[in-house]
């Protein structure tokens, strides 16, 4: 074989995610781009907030010398401190710029945080429905990952389940909130609960269990909720996030790792994950973009305008008979599948022209992910194809 097994193996496994972005650029040729309606990828249509450009075209007007020039690899010490006193003011605890790292996005937090832990064998547990990737960056670090399901219904945590996966091979829990592919939000309650099961495992078995939790969409929340901070509840926690939905960077690839400054042996976990970001060859997070995002830590994009597309096809799908949670942040939908097999179900809608994510590409056989950070001219085009899509599976 040319390629190795394993690789071979995440190949044929792959993202359903981009699977069906592909078949989307099939039927685009076929059909015109106005017929088909896209709604696969995350992949934020909206423009950086007005300040991105303004501090974009500061620095380029007016350069620092050796701006472009390598720095520590745990980032500028400006960008760090910026992040850290937003998170201070979040949580109310003394988060400094020391206990951040200034990363490549949430994927290059997220390896340098399980490369920094995970000893080969120990186990990260994972909440389904999940982000398909974390399984294969699980796998990058010698981990193994452990499936635990939410609450099928309303997807929140189900910590009796949770405890029960706990052992002495856990090293890390992970979590997503507001949640990819879901949209929910867990509440206080909810971690402040999880604070205390976790505790309470790490004195049982005599063992430090990190908590991390990918919040690339703590600024996408809606209907006045307020997000609880991690940090709050749990003590050995992690935050890995990336700036590529608050601020419609995705393609910037710039986000962070952060700390809570309360962790057993914080300032070692820092060190590690300052050498994991290097040798894993991130190295440090692009310049340019460390010296914008320390300037927009209090901006974000129009959360208003994702909150009428979420209202808008909430409305109309569940009018139709498709059955759902209604999300609280993020920007996507996760319904029922009106058939027993999702991924039958998504090829049904390709007939009418409604491109869909399969529950099963989450780990979620039985469900599918619709993501509105399209046009809201889109979204209404789209109505007809989903009564009929409606019609056609019997709701």
């Amino acid at each position: 074989m040319a390629i190795a097994v394993k690789i071979q193996s995440f190949i044929e496994g792959s993202s359903w995610i981009r699977k069906m972005f592909e078949e989307g650029e099939r039927l685009r040729k076929i059909h015109g781009a106005d017929k088909i309606y896209d709604f696969t990828l995350g992949n934020p249509n909206v423009e950086p907030p007005p300040e991105f450009a303004e501090e974009f075209r500061k620095i380029a007007l007016n350069p620092l010398p050796g701006m472009h020039r390598y720095m520590s690899n745990a980032g500028y010490a400006e960008s760090r401190e910026a992040v850290a006193e937003v998170l201070a003011e979040a949580s109310g605890l003394e988060v400094k710029g020391a206990h951040v790292i200034m990363t490549t996005g949430a994927s290059g937090a997220l390896n340098a945080a399980l490369k920094t832990i995970l000893n080969p064998g120990e186990e990260v547990i994972i909440l389904a429905p999940y982000f398909v990737d974390y399984k294969f960056y699980i796998d990058n670090h010698g981990g193994v990952p452990r499936v635990v399901w939410t609450d099928r219904e309303t997807f929140q945590l189900d910590i009796p389940a949770i405890e029960a996966a706990i052992n002495e091979k856990t090293r890390a829990l992970l979590i997503c909130s507001p949640n990819n592919p879901t949209g929910v939000i867990y509440p206080a309650a909810s971690l402040q609960k999880l604070g205390e099961m976790v505790r309470r495992k790490e004195r049982e078995l005599e063992r430090q269990i990190y908590v991390i939790s990918d919040e690339p969409y703590s600024r996408i929340v809606y209907d006045g909720i307020e997000l609880p901070h991690i940090f709050t509840y749990l003590d050995n926690s992690v935050i890995v996030t990336s700036h590529s939905k608050d601020l419609a960077l995705p393609g910037e690839r710039i986000g962070y790792l952060a700390a809570n400054p309360q962790m057993t042996h914080v300032e070692m976990f820092m060190e590690g994950a300052v050498v994991a970001n290097r040798v894993l060859g991130f190295i440090n997070a692009p310049a340019l973009m460390q010296r914008l995002v320390a300037k927009l830590q209090r901006a974000s994009v129009d959360i208003a305008a994702y909150q009428e597309k979420r209202d808008i096809l909430y409305h109309y799908l569940t009018e139709m008979g498709f059955r759902m949670t209604r999300p609280a942040g993020a920007f996507y939908l996760f319904p029922h599948s009106p058939l027993a097999d999702d991924v039958e179900f998504v090829k049904l809608a390709q007939k009418h022209h409604l491109l869909l994510v399969p529950g099963t590409g989450f780990g979620a056989p039985g469900f599918f992910r619709i993501a509105y950070c399209v046009d809201k001219e889109m979204i209404e085009r789209s109505l007809p194809a989903w009564r009929n899509l409606a019609r056609e599976v019997g709701i």
